[in-house]
């Protein structure tokens, strides 16, 4: 993907939640709120490292026969 990210918010209907508007484009990091059947959740890119909700995801090991 090639397009540059652009300032986007993501912001709850008044009176829905007490959390502020988040910014959803920052510099040097990718964000993407999925909304799931378990509920919405933050995956962040930061310097190459995922985070969910704002905790570190630990990559999967290879599997046999793969190249990576």
């Amino acid at each position: 993907m090639n397009a540059p990210l652009l300032p986007e918010r993501l912001v709850c209907p008044p009176g829905e939640s007490p959390e502020p508007a988040l910014e959803l484009s920052t510099a040097g990091v990718l964000r993407v709120v999925w909304a799931s059947r378990f509920g919405p959740m933050l995956i962040e890119v930061r310097d190459g490292v995922a985070y969910v909700n704002g905790e570190r995801v630990e990559p999967a090991a290879p599997m046999p026969g793969s190249s990576g």
